[in-house]
């Protein structure tokens, strides 16, 4: 069983599928083979435990369209954050039960626009040709489209948490924190959403905003200012389209040391602390900062 919607994978949308997996590839990561949604997109896979890192682009503009839930097109609306910028698209928070979670955050306020039953055609480890079988919860976020969610149940894990797929060598586990850049004007929007999804029970404060305590992992919310004080400056396209939007993820591993032995030995810039090691740059990774530690307190 997995804790209450937790962290499954932020959908990371490239414009160049095969140059953005190398580059994660360089962080130590393992991809499983690449594929395709019904819809239009093409995927590729890093995963880890109950969650995956998830890079994702456009294949088939004609298959956009297709697969509705409500008003919501799947494929056009990573096409459509594409359009402005890579990055973040929207999240997917995991589920053993879809359908009893989606009723639980309906009741606290949250709109879900319908159902999306969906497989992918995929091969097993050993060549052998196979499908998933996914069922998703849209929520989607018309004031704050960035910050839309889908819950996400997998009918086939054992087609999706495969070992030999599972292993990376940086000792990647899960997330253990996303972080969202929302300015001070738009928190109050973002905190009722969060609140939403988690109850208030779940918020917690920090110096320079807030957080909430997810299932497995925590979203922590501050403006540009915390943002660059965590990571560094905020890239013009994040800059430019100032909606609340998630940012940064933070990867749990085994051990910091294999971390940064790989980066070091791949020249990836990045900052060693402590307690963490933060990359420097989040252009090379769609937009997206990405740090590493072995405890997951939220910063």
């Amino acid at each position: 069983m997995t804790g209450f919607l937790g962290i499954d994978h932020p959908l990371i949308a490239v414009r160049d599928l095969d140059a953005a997996v190398e580059r994660f590839r360089a962080l130590g990561f393992t991809f499983a083979p690449q594929s395709r949604h019904p819809w239009g997109t093409s995927t590729c896979i890093a995963i880890m435990d109950r969650s995956l890192i998830e890079l994702v682009s456009i294949f088939d503009e004609a298959l956009l369209d297709s697969y509705a839930a409500g008003d919501f097109r799947f494929g056009r609306f990573v096409h459509d954050h594409l359009h402005e910028r890579e990055g973040i698209a929207l999240t997917a928070l995991n589920s053993d039960a879809a359908e009893a979670d989606a009723a639980q955050v309906i009741e606290r306020g949250i709109a879900c626009q319908g159902t999306i039953a969906f497989g992918r055609d995929v091969k097993r480890p050993d060549g052998t040709p196979d499908r998933t079988s996914t069922t998703l919860k849209i929520l989607a976020s018309p004031e704050m489209p960035r910050l839309s969610n889908f819950i996400c149940q997998q009918h086939r894990p054992d087609l999706i948490y495969v070992p030999q797929w599972s292993t990376h060598r940086n000792g990647a586990m899960s997330y253990s924190q996303l972080t969202i850049m929302a300015e001070k004007a738009h928190q109050p929007a973002v905190r009722e959403r969060l609140a939403g999804l988690y109850g208030e029970q779940s918020l917690f404060a920090l110096e320079d905003g807030f957080g909430t305590r997810t299932g497995r992992g925590a979203y922590v919310v501050t403006d540009q200012h915390g943002v660059e004080r965590r990571y560094g400056s905020v890239p013009l396209g994040l800059r430019e389209n100032a909606g609340p939007s998630c940012v940064a993820v933070h990867i749990r591993v085994r051990n910091l040391t294999d971390v940064a032995a790989i980066l070091t030995g791949n020249e990836v810039a990045a900052s060693f602390g402590p307690d963490d090691i933060r990359l420097l740059e989040a252009v090379p990774y769609g937009n997206v900062f990405i740090a590493f530690s072995e405890t997951g307190v939220p910063v």
